[in-house]
């Protein structure tokens, strides 16, 4: 979240930001809130000092009717005052939480349709495939989404044979690059707390918009990317500065309900429930971050470059950031199915947002301390990275063309 003197000292700049993300918070309802914060914990911290200092006076002897009536007032005053900041900070939280990032000066304004190109790699011209993934996958027992949603309900699957090993080459590529280019490798939970969850961001801009799957019963949620434990990983923790930036590299399945989400490209395994995912992450100081956001964008290019996959380079539009990101790119496939272009990869720059939520510090040379900056982004998503390879990749006597860099992770196979 934003820091509550930030939004102060930025009234205008913060609501113009909240309007053009398309978020509907009442700012100047939180200034109040913070006014009425502050006065009522003055308040309770003057009758809780005033309790604390009747309490020593009534020790050591047999105190008198007056000062224990005394003692009993102050107790229900103390109830009171404290009843009323929490109501207070109830409201005030709930507003404050749904302030978003301040978007950089560079993000376009408007809405998804608004974003722009910023460049473009590989041929679009090439001729349309002969099938799309589901049905090239299912003419060969590949992917098994009837049963899917037998055990599990629609938009749930098997993978099989070479598609499931394509998955597994895909997995192990992406981690080698990343590891070579300096990432810790990192395996993550699969589940967080509701701390975690919020302290990430991933708030939506109406209650009816959550993407992710609550446990009844337990303080847990079931994770939507990789990027919520990593951000949680370094909670309530002070860095020091010469160790920053980190970089981790974290695998794991994302479940997600927005499967079938409205308006949204969702055949087959393009939008699914369930997916595995190589995430990027960095941890930088305030001033690093806009160049490694930079360089996380270089190092998708570079693996999709190394696959032969053609795509564009997007600066997404304010309108469709989330909550958390100051600026995002996205990168996008050519489907030479749809003679499209298809979502693939994004990544973040949250600035100080996730951590200002979770604490996560920096301790400067000089000995200050301030939060750290965070940012996120997908390797690969492996789910949509299969769409890409069964698209992109047929050849004209039906097999599918291994990329070179997945033959050593295929048993040295060179088509499928």
């Amino acid at each position: 979240m934003l820091d509550i003197r930030y939004i102060t000292n930025n009234v205008e700049k913060v609501k113009q930001s909240a309007k053009e993300k398309g978020y509907h918070v009442d700012i100047d309802r939180l200034l109040e809130l913070d006014v009425q914060r502050r006065q009522k914990m003055t308040a309770a911290d003057e009758l809780r000092e005033r309790r604390n200092r009747h309490a020593s006076a009534m020790k050591g002897g047999r105190p008198s009717p007056e000062l224990i009536a005394e003692g009993r007032a102050i107790k229900e005053q103390v109830a009171t005052a404290e009843a009323e900041l929490a109501e207070v900070l109830e409201e005030y939280n709930a507003l404050l939480a749904q302030v978003p990032n301040i978007i950089f000066d560079d993000v376009p304004l408007g809405g998804e349709e608004d974003s722009v190109e910023l460049e473009r790699v590989g041929a679009t011209d090439q001729h349309p495939a002969a099938k799309d993934h589901l049905t090239y996958a299912q003419e060969r027992d590949w992917v098994d989404f009837a049963r899917g949603a037998k055990v599990a309900g629609a938009k749930f699957y098997y993978l099989k044979g070479d598609l499931a090993l394509l998955e597994q080459a895909l997995t192990q590529y992406a981690i080698t690059f990343l590891v070579q280019k300096g990432f810790q490798f990192m395996t993550v939970p699969h589940m967080v707390n509701q701390r975690t969850m919020v302290g990430t961001g991933f708030a939506p801009r109406t209650s009816d918009q959550s993407d992710e799957y609550a446990i009844e019963g337990e303080d847990l949620s079931l994770i939507a990317t990789a990027e919520i434990p990593l951000t949680g990983y370094h909670a309530d923790e002070i860095l020091d500065e010469d160790a920053l930036p980190l970089f981790y590299a974290g695998l794991s399945p994302c479940y997600r309900r927005e499967a079938g989400a409205a308006g949204k490209h969702t055949r087959g395994l393009f939008r699914v429930h369930q997916f595995n995912k190589v995430e990027m992450y960095a941890y930088t100081l305030p001033e690093q971050s806009q160049a490694v956001h930079e360089q996380l964008l270089a190092y998708e290019k570079e693996l999709w470059d190394s696959l032969g996959v053609s795509y564009r380079v997007i600066n997404i539009a304010a309108g469709d950031l989330g909550a958390p990101a100051a600026k995002k790119y996205d990168i996008e496939y050519w489907s030479p199915v749809d003679g499209a272009f298809r979502e693939l990869t994004s990544c973040s720059n949250c600035t100080d947002f996730q951590t200002q939520n979770l604490n996560i510090r920096v301790r400067r040379r000089d000995g200050s301390i301030e939060p750290v900056h965070s940012l996120n982004g997908t390797a690969v998503s492996l789910a949509r990275a299969l769409v890409v390879v069964l698209e992109s990749f047929q050849q004209p006597d039906g097999s599918i063309r291994v990329p070179e860099v997945l033959v050593p992770y295929l048993q040295g196979r060179s088509t499928l």
